[in-house]
Order: C-alpha cells, then structure tokens, then sequence
C-alpha cells in the first residue's frame, strides 16, 4: 500500500534519505556489505539516488558501481554519458559507459526496445562486476502514472500493481519519494542533473499522461489523485501475490522440462475457477521464459487464447505466444516452447558430453560397472552393454519413415507412432533427438531419447561393463536466466 515516507519535517533531504534507508530494509532490500550497481542516465531521479546510496554506503558497507547505458538515440547521448563519467570521477565510484544498439520493429515500440537493452546492459555489467543488487531510480511519480497508463490501457490486477519495489536483483529505493522530493533534495545539496527533451515529447503515451492527462485529473478530483493510484496499486499488488501464492504450489512436479520446452499436465488446474486458471498459465510461462518480454507473464490477448487451448480445445490445436512462443495442446496436458531447428548429427564420445541447445538438452555418457534392474527414469536414461555395441554413438533428430524394435518388444513400430503415443507435440515430431550407433556406412537406432530404448544392446548378468547414457534439460523452469524489469 502506500505508505508515507518519513516525517513531514519540510526537509526534503532528510525526507529523501529518511524514505531510502527505509526501503533497504524493507520492500527494495540492499543487504550490508552489497556490490550495488547503480543505473545512472544523467537525470534527476538516477543523480539523486546515486548521491543518496553514495551518502548512505558508508554505514551499510555498501560497494558501489555505476552503469550508464548510451542508447545512441539522441544527439545529447554523448554530453550524457560524459556528465555521468564525471559524477563517478567526483564520488570516487568506478563506471562503465554501455553502448547499445536498439532494434525495434517487429512489433516492438521504440521506448519497449529501448527498455530491453538497458535492462540487457545493466545485467552484463552486473555479472562483470560482481554486483549483489542493480539499483534504479523509478519515484513515486513513476508509479501514478504508470498505474494510470495501465488503466487506459484496460490493464487487469497485474498490470495494474504498477512497477514491483523488488524483482530479484533489482531494486527501485525511490519509489515511495515523490519527485518533488527528489528535485528538493538535488537543490538542497546543490547537485546537478541533465535533462532528457524526450521525457517533454508529446508523442510519448507516458509523457501526455505525466503533463496532461493527471494534472487535468488532479484539478478536478483533487492533490490526492496521484497518492490514490499508488494505492491502487499496491492493493493490486497484493491481490496479485496472494492469488500467485495461492495456484504456484500446483505446478510442482506439473510443469516439466522436455525437448524444445516444458509440458504442463493439466491436472494442475483441475476445480480452478477461470481468474485462478489463468493466473497458473500466466505463472508457467513467466517459469518457461524467465526472461525477455515474457519474464512478467501474458498481455490479455494472448493469455484468453492460451485459456482456450487449455481448457476448451483438442489434441493438436495450437496458438502462438509472444517471443516465439509456441502451445500445443496434447493429451492431458500443454506444451508450451519453441520448435528445435534442423540440426546435424553430433558425435556423442563415451565418456563425454554433448549440448543440444536447439532441443535444449544435454546428453551425457560414462562407463560404469553392470546395476541390477533398470533406469529410475528409463525416457530420459539409458544403459548398454559395452560390448555388445561395437560402433560409435551420436545424436540427431529422427528421420521419416525410420522405426525401432522397442525394448521389450518383439516386433518393429515406426518412431512417429511411439512419439504419438507418447504425447509427443506434432510441431517437433519431426526433429526429435534419437541416439544411433554406427557401423561403417550403417547405423541404428538405439534410443529414442525422452520417450524409449530399443532392444539392442541389453545389459544382462554376463555384462561386464555398461554405457550409462543420460538425457537432462539444459534449463529448467526459471533457472539460469534472470529478469529485470
């Protein structure tokens, strides 16, 4: 909710200072003794916090670093970036200037490409640096009129809970401070800033909001309009939370990692009404793309089609998401990911390992001693008998047409149908990774990877040796990638 930030002393240094070493401890925590990372473009809401966290380090044991991010878009950009390696020159703090090229098109607004890089730039830096947190300086303001803009827009709860205090990493220590605060404190310590002309330029939807639409608003309901959409958001924000509180505990052991993407049984959802289902669909995609446009979950068009397939459509149907997002219903269940591109064999050496990054798999074999019985997980592990496989291994995807004699069976069956049977998704049955083992000119299926063996090559109590062969995803739900936004 919106809470005050600190005592009306007409003090807006003290206030500013007052509010940030109360969002540290509370919902944008900097731990003591944090690498922080400071975004900083040159403008009064970066300036002032930089100069906050440089004021307050000293009693928190706080490293600090700083990042500017060179868009390349105006003429000024290069005065920017020189009036930012200065302020680091004067406070003693090291700084990096990223340059980056930002590519919209396809869809994507200028400002939405622009935000993409710099938040790509700001996590490089981050990991170069060896930094604990990245620390921006979005205000209360900031927030208002975010909350508003969402609103126009006919945003639901989650767009509307504005822009979150804390998302892994980052963290926004000014978003309780109004601007005029911030702009107090800047005269207050006689700091100067530089001034952006595209935040006055019309054709930006947020900067008509910021001089028009709420000071409009403001004249006819009243000074507390900006204060009343904070809160608006922040109780969004917590319906929203509770809600994602309520629904994450079902996909625990729901949402699996498989060839080019995850599989969500849909028993998951089963007794949710609809604002609860789709709260689930929207927490397994942010944990199948935890980052880029994705990492916050689905925009209403593309979450009401996904409902639709999950709840209403057949085997087969599928829909489009977002960032090359694909979903294919199956049977019981949605495959949410990316079609696997054709890829060529790739030796597979015994000991060794190899990277499938287009399947998304890693495949891994070693020799060990014969084990009695057989694989905890027999789709996605494989064990031979050493010898009785005199030829070389490698991995590619299967081929029309081709068939198996499957472990346990007595007869061939084509890998199309044990794919089908298997719920495979028709979009990636045709590059689905199976292990051969060649002989000169000839070669063999021996595994269908993820789905089964074939018969050749069967450990037995006369085996000497064995080759252990393992398939595992190479990401895991939300593992691997961070997100800022």
């Amino acid at each position: 909710m919106d809470r005050g930030v600190g005592p009306s002393s007409g003090d807006p240094a003290s206030t500013l200072l007052f509010a940030v070493r109360a969002a540290v401890v509370g919902d944008a925590p900097i731990p003591a003794g944090a690498r922080v990372l400071v975004a900083v473009s040159g403008g009064p809401d970066s300036v002032a916090l930089l100069h906050a966290l440089a004021e307050l380090a000293p009693e928190h044991g706080w490293r600090l670093a700083i990042c500017h991010v060179h868009h390349g878009l105006r003429p000024e950009a290069d005065d920017d970036a020189r009036f930012v390696a200065r302020l680091a020159t004067d406070l003693g703090w090291p700084v990096s200037i990223e340059r980056v090229v930002v590519a919209g098109g396809a869809g994507v607004s200028p400002e939405a490409a622009a935000r993409a890089a710099r938040y790509a730039a700001l996590l490089r830096v981050a990991r170069v640096v060896g930094a604990d947190r990245i620390a921006v300086g979005h205000t209360a303001d900031d927030q208002a009129e975010t909350v508003l803009m969402r609103l126009l827009q006919g945003a639901g709860p989650r767009g509307l809970s504005g822009i979150p205090p804390c998302r892994g990493r980052l963290v926004r220590p000014l978003l309780r401070v109004e601007r005029a605060t911030v702009l107090g404190y800047l005269a207050a310590r006689r700091l100067p800033w530089v001034e952006d002309a595209t935040n006055r330029d019309p054709k930006f939807l947020r900067n008509r909001i910021r001089r028009e639409v709420l000071p409009l608003l403001a004249a006819h309901v009243g000074p507390g309009l900006a204060r009343a959409l904070r809160r608006t958001g922040g109780a969004m924000r917590e319906t929203v939370e509770a809600l994602d509180a309520f629904v994450a505990p079902r996909l625990e052991g729901r949402l699996r990692p498989t060839v080019g993407g995850f599989t969500l049984d849909l028993a998951a959802m089963r007794g949710l009404p609809p604002g609860a289902g789709k709260a689930l669909l929207r927490l397994a995609v942010a944990a199948v793309a935890p980052s880029g446009p994705l990492r916050s979950g689905l925009r209403t068009g593309p979450l009401e089609a996904l409902w639709w397939l999950a709840s209403a459509a057949s085997s087969g149907a599928r829909v489009r998401l977002p960032d090359g997002l694909v979903a294919e219903r199956i049977r019981g269940a949605v495959w949410i990911g990316r079609r696997p591109p054709a890829a060529d064999p790739v030796a597979l050496v015994v000991p060794g390992e190899v990277c499938l990054a287009g399947a998304g798999l890693v495949v891994t074999a070693d020799i060990i001693p014969p084990v009695a019985g057989r694989p905890a997980d027999p789709a996605w592990e494989a064990w031979f008998d050493r010898e009785a496989l005199s030829g070389a291994f490698a991995v590619r995807p299967r081929r029309l047409g081709e068939r198996i004699v499957p472990f346990g069976g007595t007869g061939s069956v084509g890998v199309s149908r044990l794919l089908a049977a298997h719920r495979v998704p028709r979009l990636i049955r045709g590059t689905w990774p199976v292990l051969v083992n060649r002989t000169g000119t000839t070669e063999e299926i021996v595994w269908v990877i993820g789905v089964r063996r074939a018969a050749a090559a069967p450990v037995t109590g006369a085996s000497r040796a064995m080759v252990r062969i393992r398939a595992t995803p190479a990401i895991g739900p939300g593992s691997n990638q961070e997100a800022l936004s």
